[in-house]
């Protein structure tokens, strides 16, 4: 599955009945409410990670992609912007791209 596939599938499930839908539900409550459960699925990631579990790591990877995805929906922004982004600061070192952010 691509991240754009994934993009697909929350639109759609965007679209559902609240009633069937746990994307539609957090949708529902507000970008604020997408960006604390991405918070608390990233925190989830890094947990994992300290724990090296790879099992349990890539279960919550998964629900960070996600849950990035579901909070991206709640602003419309675009996997695609996202990946134009990537491509952009391809073009220099992340040394450079971090000092010219300031």
């Amino acid at each position: 599955m691509t991240l754009e596939e994934l993009e697909q599938i929350v639109a759609a499930r965007a679209k559902a009945s609240t009633d069937e839908s746990w994307t539609a539900r957090l949708l529902a409550k507000g970008p604020e409410k997408c960006a604390e459960k991405f918070g608390e699925e990233a925190v989830e990631a890094v947990i994992e990670a300290v724990r090296d579990d790879p099992d349990r790591l890539t279960s919550e990877a998964a629900d960070v992609l996600f849950h990035l995805l579901v909070m991206l929906k709640s602003r419309n922004v675009a996997v695609s912007a996202v990946m134009a982004e990537l491509d952009r600061r391809q073009a220099q070192s992340g040394l450079k791209e971090k000092a010219a952010r300031g």
